[in-house]
């Protein structure tokens, strides 16, 4: 399933098997929020990271920006 393809009815199926109780008013906004996670997350996996160090656990990086 394609993130555009995700609707109010996924998000009740998902809620459901994840013994989650979601009013039906609710279905439109977490749809939505749904597929744009799936549109970050896609960007995400299309960055080349080649060569890029991971940081190592506990290290403090204060160079990024916001």
């Amino acid at each position: 399933m394609s993130s555009l393809e995700f609707g109010p009815r996924d998000a009740a199926d998902w809620a459901a098997r994840a013994g989650l109780p979601l009013p039906d008013e609710r279905l439109d906004l977490v749809a939505a929020t749904a597929r744009h996670i799936h549109a970050v997350v896609a960007t995400l996996r299309e960055l080349d990271l080649t060569g890029v160090e991971p940081t190592p656990a506990g290290a403090e990086v204060c160079d990024a920006a916001v």
